[in-house]
């Protein structure tokens, strides 16, 4: 079995351990980013990979990439890989801030391409991570193990790889073939035969949601669509310039300094600028179908608000959906061939973050203003929670648009408790004299 033992490692290759991996490029001494690694356990980079629709869009700007906001001369961003693959003044004549989604995820696989000091390697799939204290109960570091039976050890650990879909109990009881969520769009999809008339329910009234009750239409051209969902109707985000202001990088001190009360107000404030909403353009062309199919009489479209799945189960070859009206109280079945969750994903830690902290023996998971792990004790280790803190670091902190503050914000905070430990020491040594 194969051991590496290195001074940082970073779990997940989305962006925010991108982002991560140019600031200690950047701001750090060659021997911690010579020593750092990023492990993927996809075979490669990708940014939503089961939702790489060709239309779609991001809705952050592109200069909330992985390190402008940080440092905008940086060869790493967004610009940068437009110019390189000569694609800059094409982009710049669209006249658009929001770039495809695609194009995005491209980016994300070009700076991993890019990156000179920290290594990025795919297929390494995380199992379990195990901390290591030593005789008076000091914690010492990390021993990570692997899928392929290797371990790697490292004094910092840094967790970004993304919350748990979330698949609402009432479907747990669904054969795995008649059921696919949002991650797993794309190559399911692709999997199932173009020419069946397909009867597929799409659950929720998000953008993910939305997004595949369009796209199955084209995916599978013969298929009849429902959408069903909690809420009154498709609604639009909430996206003012005042309330986008919450999403800058400054936002986050005012919040992780905020009362229990005040952060409870601007998440419930906050919500739709980020949940439960549709970008207005997803939002008017689904509309024009729904108007064109009414309009032709086909009936391939049917959309229903504010119900409720009181049951489903195979039987006879089919799903079957129990649709209870939140109106009128009354319960409808409906039979389909396959269900696509646009759920979301897990509000709780991901099952990763769990692990580690039962394995610290931790009652609650906290982390600083930096996003370190409060880990009671001495420790000359640490471990940083990516995109997962919301309820201290604010609305925006699963999203593109802190990436490059955040990754500074770990950086320089590995670098404090770097010096620190070396004051300590050479304090020791000479003490010791």
């Amino acid at each position: 079995m194969t051991h590496r033992a290195l001074e940082l490692l970073a779990i997940g290759g989305g962006p925010a351990n991108l982002a991560l991996a140019i600031a200690i490029e950047e701001l750090a001494p060659d021997d911690l980013s010579e020593r750092s690694l990023v492990i993927e356990r996809n075979e490669t980079v990708a940014w939503q990979r089961g939702m790489l629709l060709p239309e779609a869009q991001s809705q952050v700007s592109f200069l909330k990439d992985l390190v402008t906001l940080r440092n905008p001369r940086s060869k790493f961003s967004f610009v940068n890989y437009l110019h390189s693959i000569g694609r800059l003044n094409e982009f710049i004549n669209m006249g658009n801030f929001w770039p495809y989604r695609v194009e995005m995820s491209d980016y994300h696989q070009w700076v991993a391409n890019s990156l000179e000091k920290v290594r990025l390697e795919c297929a390494r799939e995380c199992q379990e991570i195990e901390p290591r204290r030593d005789s008076d109960g000091t914690l010492t570091g990390w021993v990570t193990h692997l899928a392929d039976g290797s371990t790697i050890g490292s004094r910092y650990l840094v967790v970004g790889a993304g919350r748990d879909p979330y698949i609402p109990p009432v479907f747990a009881g669904l054969p795995d073939d008649r059921i696919i969520h949002s991650t797993q769009y794309l190559p399911r999809i692709a999997g199932l035969p173009g020419d069946v008339p397909y009867r597929v329910v799409v659950i929720g009234g998000a953008q993910s949601a939305a997004e595949m009750f369009d796209a199955v239409g084209n995916d599978l051209p013969g298929c009849h669509r429902t959408l069903v969902m909690r809420s009154i109707g498709l609604k639009t985000y909430e996206n003012s310039k005042f309330t986008n202001e919450l999403y800058f990088p400054s936002a986050v001190d005012d919040f992780f300094d905020a009362p229990p009360d005040a952060r409870e107000q601007i998440l419930r404030e906050m919500h739709i600028s980020n949940y439960s909403g549709l970008a207005a353009s997803t939002l008017d062309d689904l509309y024009k179908q729904v108007y064109l199919d009414r309009m032709t009489g086909k009936g391939k479209l049917r959309i229903e608000t504010m119900t409720d799945i009181a049951s489903a189960r195979e039987e006879g070859g089919e799903v079957v959906l129990e649709l209870a009206d939140r109106r009128t109280g009354t319960v409808e079945e409906l039979r389909c061939d396959l269900v696509l969750l646009g759920t979301g994903f897990v509000r709780e830690m991901p099952t990763m973050v769990r692990d580690l902290a039962a394995s610290l023996g931790l009652e609650k998971i906290e982390v600083t203003r930096d996003y370190r792990l409060k880990i009671p004790g001495q420790a000359d280790a640490a471990c940083y929670l990516q995109g997962v803190n919301e309820a201290t670091h604010g609305i925006g902190d699963s999203l593109l648009s802190m990436l490059a503050a955040r990754g500074s914000d770990i950086a320089h905070d590995i670098l404090a408790d770097r010096a620190g430990r070396a004051v300590t020491l050479t304090s020791t040594s000479v003490t010791a004299n």
